[in-house]
């Protein structure tokens, strides 16, 4: 786990720009703490370390771009990524694993997606090597990025502000977020794979 609270203190506006931006469509970005980030500094912005009015529509503007990145490079270097080498920072179960989930839910997967740590990253670039109509694209990427970069900041804000003391509870929730987070994820996974395991047979 990473420790946010310093990690975001040290990261500072352009720091936390720089990594939403790429869990939203760099390979790099996979295993960035997305949720519980951004819940975290909407929290801290709520004590007085972050200003809310600038974090908001800092983190929603490098949802959008990163996402909007993810796919000009998907749309770019197509097919080649199924068959590129699996390395430290790329491996092509990760990308498979988000293509099924794209199959099963079409266009509201970019919505969907950004609440699913690892699919998150490679949904937008699944989007361009499939050559989603950008203004799809682009609609379904905004939409997503409402609920995810702006809905998780504002709740670790209200929450900051509502609940007296809640810095004492703040382990407590961002593993909740994590668990919810990632629970989807994890069951799609085992599916997919009783799914071709009967299929093998």
């Amino acid at each position: 786990m990473f420790d946010l609270i310093p990690l975001i203190k040290a990261a500072g506006y352009l720091g936390l720009f720089a990594i939403v931006f790429a869990e939203s469509g760099l390979f790099i970005g996979f295993f960035l703490p997305g949720d519980s980030l951004l819940f975290t500094a909407g929290f801290l912005a709520s004590q007085g370390f972050l200003n809310i009015w600038l974090l908001a529509p800092l983190t929603f503007i490098a949802a959008i771009l990163g996402d909007n990145f993810g796919y000009a490079f998907g749309k770019r270097v197509g097919p080649a990524l199924f068959t590129r080498e699996d390395s430290l920072l790329f491996h092509k179960d990760h990308l498979e694993r988000a293509r099924v989930f794209f199959e099963a839910h079409g266009a509201k997967t970019l919505i969907l997606a950004r609440f699913l740590p690892v699919i998150r990253t490679f949904a937008p670039i699944l989007a361009g090597v499939g050559r989603m109509h950008y203004r799809t694209f682009f609609i379904y990427n905004v939409i997503g990025a409402v609920f995810w970069a702006l809905g998780m900041t504002w709740l670790g804000y209200f929450l900051g502000n509502l609940v007296p003391n809640i810095d004492k509870y703040l382990i407590p929730i961002i593993l909740a977020i994590i668990i919810v987070s990632t629970l989807p994820t994890a069951i799609h996974i085992i599916k997919n794979r009783e799914y071709l395991t009967n299929k093998a047979k």
